[in-house]
């Protein structure tokens, strides 16, 4: 019988499974498959589709951060974002964001020139999340996972991960094993990607951060089979919108071995995000449109690159626009920034000693 008190070093090693065979897995699988694809399709049609990652993966950041019961505001990380990361004087909730977001560009730009999943980008995304320079817990680290405080029996030991040195090595290398090899464990991507998910928060390798470390490391697996071509599915959203499922469907699979509920909660996860991103990315796009077109007809200087840079972030400061129009004076971009203002293409919003410009028209489509 399971103890829950006890450290789970038991855990089953992932091997080949039967799961692909359930009809309604296959039927779900089939649907989120169908969503997924279609992100990369509107990617394309962006004129530079890292201009959206910025901000969508720093959406995705601030969510993931708030599942571990990390709040920041939005004001507060895009100045962060404006000011080019010099964010040294902002709050411990901004800096843990900022560092999720991070951590994840990191791992994508390791993966481009390496498209396989290593214990080493595993370690690596943890340690630029928590700014250490640790690896996996030591054996002596006594972790339980307990129950919340506004939770039924607040307090109350819910999950004792394993422990031990050569427990957790063996787990771990089982694990990347799993998603890298595609012979030994011929299994649909989407598939190994919820499993692999549970595995990894059941090992709960290191002292702290596992969960925005596994939810990380499932965008960059998804990338790394070429099902996402940019990190941007924008999956804790519908976690926090639905974390009491998450963590029930999680320790069933613990406590029953339950992995049909468990898969086809993270399949729906999958499809209902990417039915939203893709509704994101189509607003975006919309919206830069009507703004081009009712600028250049009001602003001379008005162009395609200035139209990408004002929905590259929310916030901006006229040093960025002066950087597009190669404008370095003060007064100079003082009147461009009025101009845009003026036509309400931005709004000025003074937060401390300096100016900065909103997107409102963009801000609205990332915060609905």
């Amino acid at each position: 019988m399971f103890d829950r008190t006890e450290p789970y070093n038991n855990l089953p090693l992932l091997g080949i499974t039967d799961i692909e065979n359930n009809n309604k897995i296959l039927k779900k699988l089939v649907t989120s498959s169908r969503a997924l694809a279609t992100i990369n399709g509107n990617l394309n049609q962006l004129p530079n589709p890292l201009m959206l990652v910025n901000t969508l993966s720093l959406q995705e950041a601030k969510t993931s951060t708030e599942i571990e019961n990390i709040f920041t505001t939005e004001d507060e990380l895009y100045k962060a974002i404006s000011d080019n990361l010099n964010y040294d004087n902002y709050n411990p909730a901004t800096k843990e964001v900022l560092r999720y977001r991070e951590a994840l560009w990191a791992g994508f730009n390791t993966l481009k020139t390496n498209p396989v999943i290593t214990e080493q980008l595993i370690i690596k995304i943890f340690n630029q999340i928590k700014e250490t320079n640790s690896g996996y817990r030591p054996p002596q680290t006594k972790i339980v996972i307990k129950r919340g405080q506004s939770e039924f029996k607040p307090g109350e030991i819910v999950y004792t991960p394993p422990r031990g040195e050569e427990v957790l090595n063996t787990l771990m290398k089982n694990l990347v094993d799993f998603l890298n090899n595609d012979q030994k464990y011929p299994l649909d991507p989407l598939l190994k990607m919820c499993i692999a998910h549970y595995q990894f928060e059941a090992i709960h390798p290191f002292q702290d951060g596992n969960g925005r470390t596994g939810r990380i490391l499932n965008l960059l697996y998804l990338y790394s089979k070429g099902l996402l071509s940019q990190p941007i599915l924008y999956i804790s959203k519908y976690i926090i919108l639905n974390k009491d499922d998450y963590y029930y469907k999680l320790s069933a699979v613990t406590q029953r071995n339950s992995w049909e509920d468990w898969i086809l909660y993270m399949l729906n996860a999958i499809e209902k995000t990417s039915i939203i991103t893709n509704e994101r990315i189509n607003e975006i796009i919309e919206q830069m449109e009507l703004t081009f077109e009712y600028a250049k007809t009001k602003i001379k200087w008005y162009n395609k690159e200035i139209n990408e840079v004002i929905f590259s972030q929310p916030y901006i400061k006229p040093k960025t626009i002066g950087n597009i129009i190669n404008k370095t004076s003060r007064t100079t971009l003082t009147k461009y920034m009025t101009e845009l203002v003026n036509n309400k293409i931005l709004t000025p919003k003074k937060i401390g000693t300096e100016v900065y410009y909103l997107n409102d028209d963009l801000i609205r489509i990332l915060e609905r």
